[in-house]
């Protein structure tokens, strides 16, 4: 029997290492709006996180522009119309010809 115990092995362990220019996830919350298509459009800004930076402004530029089309369809809609005066607007108020 031998007392003697086996030596730690020197060799370095291959693992990833720290490249402080590689792309890092901002990790940015994201809530949901309810609305599908800007959230959609939302999710698309979680790609720049495996981008470098000049790849950033692709990605911002996409969604900005989806997020004004957006917008704009929602101007373009047909709303309900307007509510129609309740009051007669030719005649002014009494008060108006009043003076103190």
């Amino acid at each position: 029997m031998s007392d003697a115990v086996p030596e730690p092995s020197h060799e370095a362990v291959a693992g990833p290492e720290y490249d402080p220019a590689a792309p890092a996830p901002l990790t940015v919350p994201r809530t949901p709006t309810g609305n599908a298509e800007v959230d959609a459009h939302l999710e698309r800004l979680g790609d720049a996180d495996h981008l470098a930076t000049d790849g950033h402004i692709e990605v911002y530029e996409d969604v900005h522009r989806g997020l004004r089309d957006a917008l704009t369809a929602l101007d373009a809609r047909p709303g309900p119309p307007a509510p129609s005066p309740s009051y007669d607007q030719r005649a002014p108020s009494p008060s108006y010809g009043t003076r103190s």
